[in-house]
């Protein structure tokens, strides 16, 4: 289930011309921005653009998240060279996925499928994230009553979690998936603009609400998460110029209620 469609590499080889990891055909983008690789806080952008050729248009408040406790990592997505500045993404490091990664699909607690435009997985307490590098299904969303002989010693009970209320699966580390290079990373819910995670990246319900809510499979979202120093070395040759207000800009525009 968390494996990327044919058309998500599809779209990256029609990219592979040039230096961007982003697909042509992506047109909505996600940007997060941290301040440094320790940091476990920072900013979530909105974009959608036209064309490929037609610059990424903000079409939301900025939002305060928070990531990993150990701050990011250079992950396993579309991009085809480490982050640079980064460590390598490993299973239990405590750190996000730096990169641009597709966002595949979506979870919640409630049966909310109608009008979404992202596949969706109504969380039941069979529903689990396999984090066990040795097994067969390792960084799969499975439902355990569909496995026939489960393989795993460990794994996320997605219902437990009550920051899963809704959630988005972010495909780090997913086609090829190796084992022990991270797992079950998702944008969902946090429990506080205190808080960190183990890997993912979480905001306040209500934005993550909306951005599951604004998502099209169609548009071929991404994510693209980076450390404001590699956002600047990154930012041209990822075709990123005009994704973000300049400097004095970005305090006003942060969503209420995320501080």
């Amino acid at each position: 289930m968390m494996g990327i469609p044919l058309a998500w590499l599809l779209g990256a080889l029609s990219a592979s011309a040039d230096s961007s990891p982003i697909p042509a055909s992506s047109r909505q983008l996600v940007l997060v921005v941290t301040p440094n690789e320790t940091a476990t806080s920072g900013v979530l952008y909105r974009f959608e653009r036209d064309s490929e050729d037609s610059p990424w248009k903000e079409v939301a408040p900025q939002v305060k998240i928070v990531v990993g406790r150990a701050g990011l990592a250079s992950g396993a997505g579309l991009h085809r060279e480490p982050v640079p500045g980064l460590s390598l993404k490993k299973e239990g490091d405590g750190k996000s996925p730096a990169g641009v990664f597709a966002l595949t699909s979506a979870f919640g607690f409630e049966d909310a499928r109608a009008g979404l435009r992202l596949p969706y997985v109504p969380l039941t307490d069979t529903i689990e994230c396999v984090d066990d590098p040795s097994s067969r299904h390792y960084n799969r969303l499975v439902d355990r009553n569909e496995i026939s002989s489960p393989d795993w010693k460990s794994s996320e009970k997605m219902r437990e979690i009550e920051e899963y209320v809704f959630g988005v699966v972010v495909a780090q580390n997913s086609e090829p998936i190796a084992p022990g290079a991270g797992s079950c990373i998702f944008l969902h819910a946090w429990s506080g603009p205190e808080s960190t995670t183990v890997g993912c990246t979480a905001m306040p319900t209500e934005r993550i609400r909306e951005i599951v809510r604004w998502l099209d499979a169609a548009a071929e979202p991404v994510l693209v998460q980076l450390t404001e120093a590699a956002y600047e070395a990154l930012r041209d040759p990822w075709k990123l110029s005009g994704s973000r207000p300049e400097r004095g800009e970005r305090s006003n525009k942060t969503a209420r209620g995320n501080r």
